[in-house]
């Protein structure tokens, strides 16, 4: 496993420094000055000058990193430019090289040939990349799952159909996009039980009436399903959340439309149950972890 910033520091921290100590030599400054100007010692400037320190030639021969280069020594050289600013001018053309595609990416993914299986728009550092945000989203979903499993008595709030907590990326548009447990959570003797890691697609359930909820004006990410009991209702509407019930035996977008259309604020959806239906109350939230501490709070 290698990270991206590893590659910034073993090759094109050397890289630079050594281009940038060559050129603040050749404008005059004495090599104790631009050991000074780089923040590095006299040692590391006579390793750089006589070609001691391994450099990444893609990197010394990128025309951005040879522009900013001459830019900054000629900003150190003349005062002009102080170490923070050159700093970063360094740090802002490290972000743009670590965007998909472009130098330090391709370094990396050639690095780590594992990247490339998750197709041409992954981006190193977008923090919108879709490999990012499935992470994130699975993240928060084990810190909700661990927040249920260490809550003492949540198993007693498991209906018979099992519960799953589920959370979605920011622009879901089917199951695919969410991700739960697969198989559910069961109660087993009196113990929550998570039978496996979170994924994404495993849960239909769960997962459609949060789409539907969403399809429909909610801005809730992520969702639980718990017994029902007309007290948890009572209890979770005395600290604020907004109930609205649906009829889980029609077709569930157009009940839970209408059910957040009557309440356009419901964080709490709850069904009766029916012939072959279990009923059930969801609870709704901005993340797993939220869902799951208002879950916890009911016990």
């Amino acid at each position: 496993m290698q990270f991206v910033e590893e590659i910034v520091v073993d090759e094109f921290l050397p890289t630079v420094r050594s281009m940038l100590a060559g050129e603040l030599r050749e404008r005059g400054l004495t090599q104790s000055e631009v050991a000074d100007v780089l923040g590095i010692s006299q040692s590391a400037v006579s390793k750089y000058a006589h070609g001691d320190v391994a450099t990444n030639d893609r990197i010394a021969e990128d025309e951005r990193v040879q522009s900013l280069v001459t830019e900054l020594a000629e900003g150190l050289a003349s005062g002009d430019m102080t170490p923070v600013q050159a700093l970063i001018e360094i740090e802002v053309l490290v972000r743009e090289l670590e965007s998909g595609g472009d130098l330090l990416a391709q370094l990396h993914e050639e690095a780590v040939p594992e990247l490339a299986d998750h197709g041409a728009s992954f981006r190193v550092h977008d923090p919108e990349s879709d490999l990012r945000t499935s992470e994130r989203v699975l993240s928060s979903l084990r810190r909700g799952l661990r927040i249920l499993e260490n809550a003492g008595g949540f198993a007693q709030l498991i209906p018979a159909v099992g519960s799953n907590l589920v959370a979605c990326t920011p622009d879901a548009e089917d199951v695919d996009d969410v991700a739960g447990v697969p198989g559910r959570i069961f109660d087993v003797k009196g113990r929550t039980t998570v039978p496996s890691d979170p994924e994404f697609g495993v849960s239909e359930h769960v997962a459609t009436v949060l789409l539907a909820a969403r399809a429909h004006g909610s801005d809730a990410s992520a969702a639980i399903n718990v017994t029902y009991e007309p007290e948890l209702l009572d209890d979770l509407a005395e600290v604020g959340h907004a109930t609205a019930e649906f009829d889980e035996s029609d077709d569930i977008s157009s009940s839970v439309s209408a059910a957040i259309e009557a309440q356009p604020d419901a964080t709490v959806l709850y069904q009766t149950g029916g012939m072959g239906i279990e009923p059930l109350i969801y609870v709704l939230g901005p993340d797993a972890e939220s869902v799951a501490d208002t879950v916890r709070s009911l016990l």
